[in-house]
């Protein structure tokens, strides 16, 4: 825990609104201590980047419908995620500059209202290209949604349960993930393939309720704020890439690193989440109903691997958590996508363990890179590293889909524990920040 006396620490009232300091105290002492006004601030951004998930994986899902639809092969259906990855690179790097300059909420709602808008357009392409056109514009909201909702949290949050707030935060990314599964399944057993797609993208409006709720009830954390306002040299990408001197240490290793990092924890997860879908139904011969059931396993895993990493990146620091959850990641990839034909219970059994890994890791992201950069550019430089990340990163799905044809989706899901082996010697290069106040 922090030293810094109560009158002069930014996780005091004076920031968050957080009460008493016994109020920290027990299994939900992280969200009694953000105080009124971070409890809402967590709960906007929790259901912006549920609902993020949620638009994300109405393509994932129907990949299988959208192939047969447009007659498409493995490449050019992979080819939908990298442009929304990459794209979302863009989208990310501006929402960061943007949460700097104007303020968290703000930009949160514009990124919500951007990905909720395009994933709708989506359910009325008529041509594959114009498909691929809108899910890239998509990825402009989608890219900047996390960023800045992680950003706003981690302010309110303190030093202490930074790591499992914001890994709670991550965790809805499997509500999501689940909500979509369910729709996915409803959807495709009473409407037919060929409009069943349209109507998951048309489910993409949601997040519009939760654009109106944000606007009237949440606000940037006070001294954070006030702080970001001081400073010249807020929404800088100069200040991430300045190199350091013996007078004064710049950000450019950092931002290097920071990079490297996100783009393997991210091509890992990404190769994941776009083929697994397809790799139950096309090489395990699964139906509709069926890959419901084994994404409920890899859901559930994953729900309770971002509440499970949020307290150990608390207790075991940052760096370790992420070398952890590393190793086991790819170690699960590679066991999930060798199973051999006929043993679908234990590719079932085997969900849990992949979903809980792969997202354990990402618990503690929210709070490592917001740590990793001052309050003036905190948003820039949280924003370009992870959706730098997430461009590259989307690199890795593309490859499986054009090996697929020769190897298998099952065979080239390897990329995926490559990915992860990318992100452990990512970490070489970066420092330690559990217990870093936000001054």
């Amino acid at each position: 825990m922090s030293t810094t006396p109560p009158s002069r620490s930014l996780t005091t009232d004076t920031r968050s609104g957080a009460g008493e300091r016994g109020a920290d105290d027990g299994p939900l002492g992280w969200l009694r201590a953000l105080g009124p006004r971070g409890r809402r601030a967590f709960a906007g951004a929790f259901g912006g980047y549920a609902l993020d998930a949620y638009d994300y994986f109405t393509l994932p899902l129907s990949m299988v419908a959208l192939a047969a639809h447009f007659g498409l092969n493995s490449g050019r259906t992979g080819l939908f995620t990298t442009v929304t990855l990459v794209v979302s690179a863009v989208g990310g790097a501006v929402a960061g500059v943007v949460a700097d300059r104007i303020g968290r909420v703000k930009a949160l709602m514009i990124t919500v209202v951007t990905y909720a808008v395009f994933t709708v357009a989506c359910g009325f392409a008529p041509t594959y290209e114009t498909l691929l056109v809108f899910r890239a514009l998509q990825g402009l909201g989608f890219g900047g949604e996390w960023a800045v909702g992680a950003i706003l949290v981690a302010e309110y949050a303190s030093a202490r349960h930074r790591g499992r707030t914001l890994g709670a935060i991550q965790s809805s990314w499997a509500v999501g993930w689940a909500l979509a599964a369910i729709v996915y399944t409803l959807v495709f057993t009473f409407v037919g393939n060929d409009l069943a797609w349209r109507v998951m993208f048309w489910t993409g409006a949601l997040p519009a309720l939760l654009v109106i709720w944000v606007r009237r009830r949440v606000h940037d954390a006070p001294q954070a704020q006030a702080e970001r306002e001081r400073s010249d040299q807020k929404g800088s990408f100069a200040a991430i890439f300045k190199p350091g001197t013996a007078e004064a240490p710049g950000l450019l290793r950092t931002t290097v690193f920071a990079c490297l990092l996100s783009t393997g924890v991210q091509g890992g997860y990404y190769t994941l989440a776009t083929w697994v879908p397809t790799y139950l139904k096309t090489e395990r011969g699964l139906s509709v109903v069926g890959t419901g059931s084994y994404l409920t396993f890899l859901i559930s895993g994953a729900f309770i691997g971002y509440l499970t990493g949020g307290h150990l990146t608390d207790r075991l620091g940052r760096r370790r958590n992420i070398w952890l959850f590393a190793l086991l990641s790819a170690v699960c990839v590679l066991a999930y996508a060798n199973i051999l034909g006929g043993a679908n219970t234990l590719l079932l059994v085997l969900g849990f363990p992949l979903g809980f890994c792969m997202s354990a890791i990402f618990s503690g992201f929210g709070s490592y890179l917001s740590e990793l950069y001052p309050t003036p550019v905190r948003g820039t430089g949280q924003g370009f590293t992870y959706n730098t990340g997430r461009a590259v990163g989307a690199v890795f799905p593309t490859l499986v889909g054009f090996l697929a044809d020769g190897w298998g989706v099952g065979g080239a899901l390897v990329f995926g524990a490559i990915g992860y082996g990318l992100a452990a010697l990512a970490l070489l290069g970066l420092p330690e920040t559990r217990g870093k106040e936000l001054q």
